[in-house]
């Protein structure tokens, strides 16, 4: 059955082996049936750079990457808000095209609305006066002429002090905003929606003008993985894991 998978907020980083080794299985052995793969942000814990591609555990998950592109299966990857900052050197290394935030697809029939999902998030009025920073080109360049150490020691203390704010956020500001979903669904024609970025699965119905919009949440990786499947007839979300040893 032709299908596609897309997945989202992997973290993926050389602190956490297991999270890698579920990715790698999952894009050796489950990817490939797929016609198209799409990353929807937050593949790496945090991307410093594409001169940071030497990093042996960067190179391991670009090279499954590429793999998978050159047996077949279409790779797609947008930019999260930890891994924004993935150019065209990585591109060309992955063998992936990089997805602007949203991007609208013909998926098999159905018009579908894919994004990372943290511009949603627009009750957290903090987090969006930083994501519109980070988004300027002339703060990216700025922040890319800082040498590679210096760019990590940077994005370290933002991630402590990210961690530190999120224990005083209630749970309510960290998810979409209905009207903005609303907004969005309603700029692109009224699509199905598939997002990342909260870490909440869900499966949600909009009812809007007179239209009924999907909306998929795609979910975070830790000791398990999650996909979701979709299909002409359908979506339905998968759990990845690495398989059972007997």
């Amino acid at each position: 059955m032709p299908h596609t998978l897309f997945i989202s907020d992997l973290h993926l980083c050389a602190k956490q082996p297991h999270c890698a080794q579920v990715f790698l299985h999952f894009i050796q052995h489950t990817a490939p049936k797929a016609e198209a793969l799409y990353i929807l942000g937050d593949l790496f814990e945090y991307w410093a750079g594409d001169d940071d591609l030497d990093d042996p555990f960067h190179q391991q998950i670009i090279h499954a990457m590429h793999t998978l592109a050159a047996s077949g299966t279409r790779l797609f990857i947008m930019h999260g808000n930890r891994d924004l900052l993935m150019g065209k050197a990585l591109e060309q290394a992955s063998g992936a095209t990089l997805l602007t935030d949203p991007t609208l697809l013909d998926l098999y029939g159905t018009p579908t609305l894919i994004s990372h999902g943290d511009a949603l998030c627009t009750d957290d009025v903090a987090y969006q006066t930083y994501r519109n920073q980070v988004h300027d080109t002339e703060w990216q360049r700025q922040f890319l002429a800082q040498t590679l150490a210096q760019r990590k020691t940077q994005i370290e203390q933002l991630r402590a002090r990210s961690e530190n704010e999120k224990q005083s956020k209630s749970s309510a500001i960290m998810d979409v905003n209905t009207e903005a979903v609303a907004e969005l669904l309603r700029e692109n024609d009224y699509p199905r929606l598939i997002h990342g970025h909260t870490h909440r699965p869900m499966h949600v119905l909009h009812h809007l003008d007179g239209y009924t919009c999907e909306r998929w949440v795609l979910g975070d990786w830790h000791e398990t993985g999650n996909t979701l499947r979709c299909e002409p007839e359908g979506c339905e979300y998968l759990t990845v894991a690495l398989p059972i040893s007997p």
